[in-house]
């Protein structure tokens, strides 16, 4: 979990014009959508040919689920450019300066880690094991290869195509050890992070801001919902 910081929304820095670099989890959001397909499509035809309380409580219901998979499918993602790093996750926004940031970790989840003591989750590049065990597999092969006076890489001699989760190339193809995408992806926020540490305009105050576009839909859903099975 992350540690919350506080500043007031008028001390936020605005959002540089630079172009983001955008990583998002491709199998978030197609699970996100099938997930909201069925959620939407079962709640209104018990809205629309439910017989009672049943619309009331498939409206309540949809209230409350609607905006919780939006948030924890749909609305992860992290934008990067020049000068900070910018993280959504399902109920904050969290804007950090690559001078504020003290490193980035990698274990059974991606972390940013602040100068401050913040530790923020980056929820939109999640830790896949298995995609870590097949790259170290493949790494395995590269090398037996290699001592074997092979072509590193496999057939073709070519190895990973190096795409991240935004859909772009990280640094075209990759003749180096075989990682995982996630890897590669926390590999490049890194390399930012190296070049860009030190300079002058990434030196500002961390940001943070609560999403209560939706939080606020999620709790009346939640109050309206207890309301109906308590008066039922």
């Amino acid at each position: 979990m992350t540690t919350p910081d506080h500043p007031s929304p008028a001390s936020q820095p605005p959002v540089p014009a630079g172009k983001d670099r955008i990583y998002r989890s491709p199998l978030g959001l197609a699970g996100g959508a099938l997930l909201l397909l069925v959620v939407l499509w079962l709640g209104f035809d018990a809205l629309f040919k439910g017989d009672g309380r049943t619309p009331w409580l498939a409206l309540a219901g949809l209230i409350l689920v609607v905006p919780l998979i939006l948030a924890f499918t749909l609305r992860p993602a992290v934008f990067a450019n020049e000068e900070r790093l910018r993280v959504r996750n399902p109920f904050r926004v969290i804007s950090l300066p690559w001078g504020e940031v003290a490193g980035l970790r990698s274990g059974y989840t991606n972390e940013v880690l602040a100068k401050s003591g913040g530790k923020y989750q980056l929820w939109a590049i999640p830790v896949s094991l298995r995609a870590r065990k097949k790259a170290a597999r493949r790494q395995q092969r590269a090398a037996a290869d290699a001592a074997r006076g092979g072509t590193p890489g496999g057939r073709g001699g070519l190895g990973p195509s190096g795409l991240g989760l935004g859909g772009f190339a990280l640094r075209g193809p990759d003749t180096g050890p075989a990682r995982a995408d996630t890897d590669k992806v926390m590999d490049d926020l890194r390399e930012l992070l190296d070049q860009h540490g030190t300079a002058e305009p990434a030196q500002s105050e961390v940001g943070v801001r609560w999403a209560y576009e939706v939080v606020a839909p999620a709790v009346a859903g939640a109050v309206l919902l207890a309301i109906l099975l308590a008066t039922g």
